[in-house]
């Protein structure tokens, strides 16, 4: 098994950013979006369960599910959503966890946005590290707002649907505060990955990276 970083935040944290400055790093990111989707993809066991319990209208007309109608189906509904959610969550750890085993490169980062909410190490136990980028609510309040042209209570509401900036943290190896500008995260994103590596070689039994130029 490929050591294996699982990255995580809260609603505009800026993870998406981090996530692609490993991949400018050349590491591979395995994300849990894509996972969701992958999984009750046309075709899948996971759709033919999903329509075996929620029935053939949650179908759009190209056969693939469709997501509105399926949030519209366990909006309000907190059994329908535990059921929907028994279908496609085992099946995305799954997948993450065989794209983790199969990734190039030293080590592989999963984005999992939802990784406290959805059972944290309990649920992942094949995970080496948990690195959160945190940022303090007034902060992500602010983005949320901006980014997507919605009120404070919008905002907020958005916010609280998630777990607390406590609980991802209570989960944490590694946290990486992003609370500036976009271009303060590349430094970090540097260290911690000198840092995955040395793990990541030490974990095989290698010797650790030589630093780069002008390190150490």
């Amino acid at each position: 098994m490929r050591y294996t970083v699982a990255l995580t935040g809260g609603v505009a944290s800026g993870k998406s950013t981090v996530a692609r400055l490993f991949k400018d790093l050349g590491i591979y990111v395995a994300d849990a979006d894509i996972a969701s989707r992958e999984v009750i993809a046309p075709g899948s066991a996971g759709l033919a369960e999903v329509v075996a319990a929620f029935g053939s209208g949650v179908l759009d007309q190209s056969g693939a599910l469709d997501r509105a109608a399926m949030r519209k189906r366990v909006f309000g509904d907190p059994a329908a959503r535990r059921q929907l959610e028994s279908i496609i969550h085992p099946r995305v750890r799954t997948w993450l966890q065989d794209a983790a085993a199969t990734a190039p490169g030293p080590y592989v980062l999963v984005d999992i946005p939802l990784l406290a909410e959805g059972g944290g190490r309990t649920a992942y136990p094949w995970l080496d590290r948990i690195l959160v980028v945190d940022v303090p609510v007034e902060v992500q309040r602010s983005r949320v707002m901006q980014r997507d042209g919605v009120d404070a209570a919008l905002a907020d509401s958005m916010i609280a649907a998630q777990a607390t900036r406590d609980d991802r943290l209570a989960i944490a190896d590694d946290v990486l505060v992003n609370d500036g500008a976009i271009e303060a995260l590349t430094p970090h994103v540097e260290a911690l990955d000198r840092l995955y590596r040395t793990l990541a070689a030490s974990a095989a039994g290698l010797p650790s990276p030589l630093p780069l130029a002008g390190e150490g």
